[in-house]
């Protein structure tokens, strides 16, 4: 039997994957997961979610540009920023195929499971999970922020960039 037969046709549709998150800072884990779903998938769109009634640490655009930098070196990379919508909605607009999600431990599944079965059940598109690298296993956006405001040292847990601008935030709150 052939891999056409026994597969299904195989056709030049081009490969497309959103690994959603609010990125408020873009960490070393996320780099590490979105680079890795880049080798599985031609294109893989970046989306930073964001809850209009939330203050974030960056804005929207700033979190957009702090990734773009993240992933200069990952050529098949595209950001964008989507508010007041399903993921589904946005995973139909940009014509993905499937959610890419990393996983850091069982807490991550118990969290992530329900909502891709939900995101199945709404569209038929599924749920990606790839592990986490474990040197980044203890590593969240909201723990980053909290060791960097106590004077922590968050060196190579995310982007130089990121870090930079992490630390004249905390410096600075109010300046955008």
């Amino acid at each position: 039997m052939s891999v056409a037969a026994r597969f299904g046709r195989v056709t030049n549709q081009q490969r497309r994957c959103v690994c959603p998150g609010s990125y408020d800072p873009v960490t070393m884990g996320h780099v590490d997961v979105i680079t890795r779903a880049a080798a599985l998938y031609d294109e893989v769109v970046v989306v930073v979610l964001h809850n209009n009634t939330k203050r974030g640490t960056f804005s929207v655009e700033e979190r957009m540009k702090l990734l773009d930098s993240a992933l200069t070196a990952v050529p098949n990379v595209r950001v964008a920023a989507f508010a007041r919508r399903l993921l589904v909605d946005v995973c139909r607009e940009a014509g993905a195929q499937a959610i890419v999600k990393g996983l850091r431990s069982d807490t991550d599944f118990a969290y992530e499971l329900p909502m891709a079965l939900m995101n199945r059940h709404l569209s038929g598109i599924e749920t990606i999970f790839l592990p986490g690298d474990p040197r980044f296993g203890h590593v969240s956006s909201s723990l980053i922020k909290e060791v960097a405001a106590f004077g922590g040292d968050i060196t190579g847990l995310v982007p130089a960039q990121v870090q930079a601008a992490l630390l004249a935030r905390l410096q600075n709150p109010e300046g955008s």
